[in-house]
């Protein structure tokens, strides 16, 4: 038995796409007189799946990228299969881990450091295995064989490996296949692998569906619980529509023979294109009133109103070339196109709303070869639903529609280690691959770091701008080496110009939906609203901004070597390449929130071996801090604890004013030393503050005129940035909560982000504070944070000791923001006997959750450090306080 290590650092993606000159094979080309078919998809039990049962931590628990122990999983995994089409091979594989040296500065323990060790803590790794996307073109199949072998995509325990197919291709190619690579093809249906790709997309990517209109992307979240049933119209060379009721359980009720490929031959036949994508792109400079026959020239250019017809709506497709005296020559190819594109769009669109209305079915998915993210036929669909449903239903497209059937077909193994998987257990990165430039992506888009920043550097001496990192979905390819993008005239879009880039999932089974959250269904993270161009390009500026300060911290993290700095220019390309895809295309990596742009800016750091860049800024500010500890906690204990509790509150909220994410803050720093700074934003902390919900939080504790006593059972500190913000700040409050006997837990991130303190490091903060305090001593040692006594105090007589419990726990992610649908299960477990969730910083109570709600109190502490943000959310102005409570749901 292997031991599985599961690593949490760089992924390669791919995206290498291939040529698309014709549809022949590739899809549906059964017409509408082809009966109904409900086949339950075959499942084959030739590879196991990814067995989790008895999985355990071996060895440290406190290791950085701890061994998981899998007992029960066997040495394969169902890990590839393929959609082999007459010009497009889609290839799915997951991916167990890769062999990497581990960061042993992230290896010392707390007993090491600190003489203490927290053994009831658990460790779990943020990412699994992973599902990665790929296209080649068929045409040049052998290239995908040798990245097959190159992987060893197709080695399995035994000696007759069978590899899952779909597809024409996966009967032409079956004896290539077992020739160069000793692997039997076991075709799977079409349609059995097309239903199966789309319900497994549709419950596990939260926002995998989109509409399409007028250019414009909205992503649609979806209630897996309440999917089915649902219309799927694949489109290939003729049309099939299928109505899904549930996993297995489809059936086809109707289609067409006028679909892509009469859309492709007549093109060919009136155009003289040479491709599918040429007459696509025609389209786009195309003006279809040159020869379609509008209501307006029937009725002198007016509507007939009276029947609610526009005069631009086509009365009569290619109608002009009955009355005009015209050859075919005197017609332009780019009309002929749109004309075309438009007169098959509208006809799909009306038969799918009229079958979908038959049956009373409320959602339509589009997908297949004639679709292909290409944005105008999308529009044209979309305008057509609209139009025959009086808005009364939508056309939705998917963002990972073209590998539906690989999809099936890798879903075809009896142990594929996918159906138990929930949208919450996914997570979507986009490392970077080959760069795009100059519409043509260069390089190996797999390699290691250091090929990867060599191909940078090869462009920025040549004065050559990145772009994109991720390649685009483009259609002609050479596989592994670099491709040539369509090119465009003018204006004109590129025929993928839906632009939506496939990532790589992260299977990661310890993540779970926060179980205090009031509606899991309505939640949403975000609240600054991307959509907003004002926004987004506001955003873009300070992330920009705030560049090259952070690779400057990052580089001295690693000691400024050359490798570092050549390492931070590279980090610094790529995600200034990120942002300017975004702002190309802001829903080019799904959904947008400010959440998602600070968490690629963590992953993008990760990607280039950056994984804490502010290390050695929270140890110095983390020993300044607990340097005055002892001076502050003496002061508190001198109140009543009435007021103790307003200036623990006060105190939160002038901490919080350490935030290195913030260009104000770190301009703040210049003025004085940490101490100055913090004793400066105490004094300034006067009510009422912007937001100022205490009193009531107050009268809640059991504070004022005939409040009874009242003690939380448990209470969650979600806490925010090192130094004096947790240890000045959240500690001393902790402590408050400690003594009126509540239980505390301190939830911070399991990767660095910025210079937000991490559960790794919180056990040993927590050990060096209850060397001057024994209710944080005895409440540490009580959560298992401490194993011994090993802090010389002196117990205080006077005070009442307490036995409860201070607990850390990681919260699963590695973002100054927090998505509370994915948090860790060690999270999930503690909190549900909580009755108190307090969320504290920007990121996690103002950029994230400040609109959430939940089932039990919960108190939002911070101070808003960004002008713009105070203006935006709270009217008010920078250093302007949040203190916002609000009872239990």
């Amino acid at each position: 038995m292997d031991d599985l290590q599961l690593d949490q650092s760089e992924i390669e993606a791919i995206n290498i796409n291939g040529d698309t000159k014709n549809i022949t094979d590739e899809e549906d080309t059964e017409n509408e007189m082809a009966p109904p078919i409900g086949n339950s998809i075959h499942r084959s039990s030739s590879r196991p799946q990814l067995d989790l049962s008895g999985a355990a931590i071996q060895g440290n628990f406190e290791e950085r990228d701890p061994t998981i122990l899998l007992p029960n999983q066997s040495d394969d995994i169902s890990h590839l299969a393929l959609d082999i089409g007459g010009s497009l091979i889609k290839l799915v594989y997951f991916s167990r881990h890769e062999d990497r040296v581990a960061n042993e500065k992230r290896k010392l323990s707390t007993k090491e450091r600190f003489g203490a060790t927290s053994s009831n803590r658990r460790s779990f790794p943020i990412l699994g295995g992973r599902l990665h996307f790929v296209k080649f073109e068929t045409s040049k199949i052998n290239e995908c064989l040798e990245f097959i072998h190159s992987k060893q995509l197709h080695r399995g325990a035994i000696d007759n490996a069978v590899i899952k197919a779909t597809g024409g291709g996966a009967y032409k190619f079956a004896d290539l296949f077992k020739e160069k690579l000793g692997v039997v093809i076991e075709k799977e249906d079409e349609m059995d692998c097309l239903v199966a790709g789309a319900n497994f997309l549709l419950k596990a990517i939260r926002h995998e569906a989109f509409t399409h209109k007028e250019g414009h992307k909205e992503f649609v979240q979806i209630d897996h619980n309440d999917l089915y049933p649902y219309l799927l119209v694949n489109i290939g060379s003729g049309v099939s529509l299928i109505k899904v009721d549930g996993d297995g359980k489809f059936q086809r009720v109707s289609g067409t023979n006028v679909g892509g490929g009469t859309y492709w031959g007549l093109g060919r036949l009136l155009t003289k294109c040479k491709s599918f994508d040429e007459l696509l792109e025609l389209s786009q400079r195309g003006d279809n009133s040159s020869v379609d026959m509008l209501v307006g020239d029937i009725y002198g250019g007016l509507d007939y109103s009276k029947i609610g017809l526009s005069a631009s709506t086509i009365a009569s497709s290619f109608g002009k070339a009955i009355s005009e005296n015209k050859e075919i020559e005197d017609y332009r190819p780019e009309d002929i196109s749109l004309s075309l594109l438009r007169m098959i769009s509208y006809n799909i669109g009306q038969i799918s709303y009229l079958t979908a209305l038959q049956l009373g079915i409320k959602r339509i998915f589009f997908g297949g070869f004639f679709i292909r993210g290409h944005a105008y036929t999308m529009d044209t669909i979309s305008f057509a639903i609209q139009f025959w449903s009086k808005g009364g239903a939508e056309a939705m497209f998917l963002r990972h529609e073209g590998f539906l059937g690989a999809l099936g077909a890798f879903m075809s193994y009896e142990k594929h280690g996918l159906d138990d998987l929930r949208v919450h257990q996914l997570v979507e990165r986009f490392p970077m691959g080959a760069p795009y430039t100059g519409g043509k992506i260069h390089g190996p888009p797999l390699g290691d770091l250091n090929e990867k920043i060599s191909w940078m550097e090869k462009f920025v001496r040549k004065g050559t701008k990145i772009f994109a990192p991720v390649p685009m979905a483009s259609p002609r390819t050479t596989g592994l080496g670099g491709f040539e993008a369509p090119s465009s005239k003018g204006d004109a879009l590129r025929s993928d110009e839906s632009n939506l880039n496939v990532g790589v999932l992260h299977l990661v089974p310890s993540l779970e939906v926060f179980p205090l959250l009031a509606d899991p269904r309505t939640y949403e993270p975000n609240t600054v609203d991307l959509a907003d161009p004002n926004e987004l390009e506001y955003w873009f500026t300070v992330l920009s901004e705030h560049l090259p300060d952070l690779v400057d911290k990052a580089v001295a993290s690693e000691g400024g070597t050359d490798d570092a700095r050549r390492r931070g220019n590279a980090f610094a390309r790529a995600f200034s390449a990120h942002l300017a895809r975004l702002m190309e295309e802001p829903a080019a990596y799904g959904k947008l929130g400010l959440a998602n742009l600070l968490e690629l800016r963590e992953e993008c750091l990760r990607e280039f071996n950056f994984f804490d860049a502010y290390s050695a800024i929270k140890q110095r500010e983390n020993e300044a801090s607990l340097a005055v500890l002892p001076d502050l906690l003496m002061e508190l204990d001198s109140m009543s604890e009435e007021t103790r509790l307003l200036t623990l509150i006060e105190g939160v909220l002038a901490a919080n004013i350490f935030d290195w994410g913030s260009r104000a803050c770190v301009d703040l720093y210049h003025k004085g030393t940490i101490i100055e700074i913090y004793r400066m934003s105490r004094k300034k902390m006067q009510r009422p503050w912007r937001v100022d919900n205490f009193d009531a939080f107050k009268e809640r504790m059991g504070f004022g005129d005939k409040k009874p006593y009242f003690r939380h059972k448990r209470a969650l500190l979600f806490v925010d940035n090192s130094g004096a913000d947790v240890v000045l700040g959240m500690l001393p409050l902790a402590r408050e909560l400690l003594r009126r006997g509540t239980e505390v837990v301190l939830v911070a991130n399991s990767l660095p982000a910025l210079n937000d303190v991490t559960a790794m490091e919180l056990p040993e903060i927590v050990a060096e504070a209850a060397k001057h305090c024994d209710i944080l001593r005895r409440a540490a040692e009580a959560g298992g944070l401490l194993m011994d006594a090993m802090v010389n105090t002196q117990d205080n007589p006077s005070e009442k000791l307490s036995s409860t419990p201070l607990m850390v726990v990681e919260n699963g992610c590695g973002s100054p923001c927090i998505d509370l649908r994915q948090v860790s299960s060690e999270l999930a477990a503690v909190a549900k006997d909580a009755d108190l969730v307090i969320l504290e910083g920007m990121g996690r109570a103002l950029h994230t959750n400040y609109n959430a709600r939940f089932k039990c109190d919960a108190l939002k502490l911070a101070m808003v450090k960004n002008q713009r943000l105070a203006e935006k959310l709270i009217e008010g102005n920078i250093y302007d306080c949040v203190c916002r409570y609000e009872p239990a749901c």
